[in-house]
């Protein structure tokens, strides 16, 4: 077994020699870590991973699962072909408003398509519309209670060589301490032993951030 620890140092010269961070990314970065759920927002490394894989895979259609202040959506939709586009879901008006400012101020808005209500209840309307199999690229970072059910919704959504990032599966080392039993633990830990038998994709958990998982359906 061999990784390299990551203290703040270290870390620090990993920002410093692989980060470009688009300066309204930046932006929303620094106001979001002064509000009062920032750790809910997403690394910048983990956003320009994210932003990467959709041009490797050369993502035109996108899901988002969990928006709050936009970090993630703003990756991708930079990242994105002019006419490519993100389907985001969220519940609250209050935080994405934030993200629509900052859409807006990047010229990207008309690339997003916002939908405010439970997510499944979004994902189960893009399935009764047929679009099964039509998009190439998932993020997850909502409530994690509801994982399972983002999971296998966006399993339909995606498309056969498509890819599924699910966020914050090492859930800040809680995933393996007993005495976490509660509901949002219980079911991130569900999840990952799940995927880890799951033949209907290729897996790999990277340990960026709070953890990432990527899902490539077969």
């Amino acid at each position: 077994m061999k990784f390299t620890p990551l203290n703040d140092r270290l870390h620090n010269y990993l920002l410093s020699v692989t980060l470009r961070e688009h300066p309204l990314l930046k932006e929303l970065r620094h106001e979001t870590e002064n509000h009062a759920r920032g750790n809910m927002q997403i690394a910048p490394e983990q956003g320009q991973l994210m932003a990467l894989l959709i041009q490797l895979i050369g993502a035109k259609k996108t899901l988002e699962v969990g928006v709050f202040t936009g970090y993630s959506s703003l990756s991708v939709a930079l990242a994105l072909p002019e006419d490519g586009k993100v389907i985001a879901c969220d519940v609250s008006e209050e935080y994405t408003s934030i993200a629509r400012r900052y859409w807006q101020k990047a010229e990207v808005a008309h690339k997003i398509d916002l939908h405010i209500a439970p997510a499944i209840q979004t994902l189960d309307r893009l399935l009764a519309e047929g679009q099964a199999n039509t998009f190439d690229f998932a993020f997850i970072d909502a409530d994690k209670e509801n994982y399972d059910g983002y999971y296998e919704r966006s399993l339909q959504l995606v498309r056969q060589g498509g890819l599924i990032a699910i966020d914050n599966v090492l859930w800040s080392g809680r995933v393996i301490d007993p005495e976490f039993q509660d509901a949002d633990t219980l079911a991130i830990r569900a999840l990952n032993e799940k995927l880890h038998q799951d033949q209907r994709i290729s897996l790999s958990l990277l340990p960026v951030s709070d953890g990432l998982t990527l899902a490539l359906k077969h």
